[in-house]
């Protein structure tokens, strides 16, 4: 779902950023569900991690803590991409989507 949502996101900003007139709201509706579903499922993992239950790669945890950090970082860093705005959050959902393909890889 993060992979296929953060795609779906990225080359939709991507778009809207060399089209003006797909700019607008939905845009912006997909960019942050998209950003949503990444939160939601590192916190289910942190949480079903930390049972002791389950067992993951290490670097399956490291690709979704840097997921974790991009969107907040991404989140800091708007208001000083105006007027790049669609492209910067094309590019970060493009990378959240890679992020998800390689912590798929070394499951």
């Amino acid at each position: 779902m993060t992979i296929v949502a953060n795609a779906t996101a990225g080359v939709a900003g991507l778009a809207a950023w060399r089209r003006p007139e797909l700019r607008g709201r939905g845009l912006w509706v997909v960019t942050a569900l998209a950003e949503a579903v990444v939160l939601v499922q590192v916190t289910t993992g942190a949480l079903l991690e930390s049972s002791e239950r389950f067992q993951v790669d290490r670097f399956h945890m490291f690709y979704g803590f840097v997921a974790f950090v991009t969107v907040g970082i991404a989140f800091a860093s708007r208001d000083q991409m105006r007027g790049r705005r669609e492209m910067f959050y094309g590019l970060v959902g493009l990378f959240l989507m890679g992020l998800g393909i390689r912590a798929v890889q070394v499951i």
